[in-house]
């Protein structure tokens, strides 16, 4: 970075890769500050997977949360009927290790938002801020709110989710909105104990159509979701209201008892019903001094658990771009390079994944089923490894031991 003054970066959302890109761009010597729609950060009520591959992404600017000691490093995950016989298994932790020498961590999504507040430490983080528009302004860049007020800097990073504003300027309101994925899901976080549920379990139970994930996140507490196909009006429906706990119970009747019992034990208000959604790739993100991040990039669906974790890989990679840069537009470009294919595979293999996860005839779950129980590692394992290994950054970007603590 040249002249005498840092460069000035305005985020968009404090979501996770919000925050974490304040988190890691002030590690690399910008002035940062973060413009949230939402007039208070509460906590969503589900759980997240922090991949191996975040955390070393992570490391890399000397940035650790103490994930550890929030939630759970995930040892392994099993595969089951819903009656809960196993079909496999895949060793995650060994696959962590021999990666990246570190453990992905299932934790509540809210201990991740509180770990990324403390380490923001005093970066300004305005609430209630709703971006409208952002335009050009000589080298920098200016972005208006709905209530009249406006902030200008000399890089924009849109990390507003997948209805970004920041993404709809860039690409025109012909892009549309976001791809339904055919299935909707429920997540919640509750206190729960069963004799299936040792240290670091994470089950998935694949039925026809549907499936149900349950997830250790440490300290007594399990991360429970559950998946079901559903044309988009009923799914419409269904998320405004009629899908609820006893209704999901009904649906769950007669599989495994560890997945009866965490639908029992959580209250009926924990539980979270949303319409899986992704977009098509988008190629470009970005122009001039504006770019994108995160699920206002490349929001995928949840097959590999990655939308956080690239997020994060995301801003670790921004960060070094910007963290030496002459001309920070090249820099973003730099970036947004970089992330191009790794984002662009995750989001294609989410997808493809997500729909052989959720067949729903007979037959072809028979064949599925029959080709994981006899050749696990020429798919999903492979599949796995690819997606924990981060690639890192691009040429040229500062190194770690040339960026600032803050």
């Amino acid at each position: 970075m040249t002249g005498k003054r840092p460069l000035k970066a305005l985020v968009i959302g404090a979501g996770i890769g919000g925050l974490t890109a304040a988190v890691a761009l002030r590690r690399a010597g910008l002035d940062v500050e973060v413009y949230e729609r939402a007039g208070e950060l509460l906590p969503a009520g589900f759980g997240i997977s922090v991949g191996s591959n975040a955390m070393v992404a992570l490391r890399t600017l000397g940035i650790d949360l103490g994930l550890d000691s929030l939630g759970q490093g995930v040892e392994h995950i099993e595969i089951m009927h819903p009656d809960g016989r196993r079909l496999f298994a895949l060793p995650h932790k060994k696959i962590d290790q021999v990666l990246n020498n570190v453990s992905s961590v299932c934790l509540y999504r809210g201990d991740l938002q509180a770990a990324l507040l403390d380490a923001a430490g005093d970066c300004p983080i305005t609430l209630g801020a709703v971006a409208t528009r952002y335009e050009r302004d000589g080298d920098g860049v200016r972005v208006h709110f709905e209530d009249g007020r406006e902030a200008r800097g000399d890089v924009l990073v849109g990390a507003d989710g997948i209805h970004s504003v920041v993404r709809r300027q860039l690409t025109g309101a012909t892009e549309g909105e976001p791809r339904y994925s055919g299935f909707i899901a429920w997540m919640a976080v509750t206190p729960y104990s069963h004799p299936r549920m040792v240290t670091g379990y994470s089950g998935h139970y694949w039925g026809a159509g549907k499936r149900f994930g349950i997830h250790d996140i440490g300290h007594g507490r399990t991360y429970w979701w559950a998946t079901q196909n559903m044309p988009a009006e009923t799914a419409r429906t269904w998320v405004g209201g009629k899908g609820g706990k006893e209704e999901l119970a009904r649906s769950y009747a007669g599989w495994a008892d560890e997945v009866g019992k965490a639908i029992r034990v959580t209250p009926e208000q924990d539980i979270m019903a949303v319409a899986v959604q992704d977009r098509p790739f988008l190629q470009q993100w970005g122009d001039g001094p504006v770019t994108l991040l995160g699920d206002a990039a490349h929001p995928m669906l949840p097959s590999l658990a990655q939308g956080g974790s690239s997020a994060m890989e995301d801003a670790v990679v921004l960060a070094q771009s910007l963290a030496s840069a002459d001309d920070p537009s090249r820099a973003l470009r730099r970036y947004e390079d970089a992330r191009r294919e790794r984002t662009k595979w995750l989001v294609d293999t989410s997808r493809q994944m997500a729909g052989m996860e959720q067949l729903e005839g007979a037959l072809p779950r028979l064949l599925r089923n029959a080709y994981l129980r006899v050749a696990p590692s020429s798919l999903l394992a492979l599949t796995m490894k690819k997606a924990l290994a981060y690639p890192g950054v691009p040429a040229g970007t500062a190194p770690a031991a040339h960026l600032v603590q803050r």
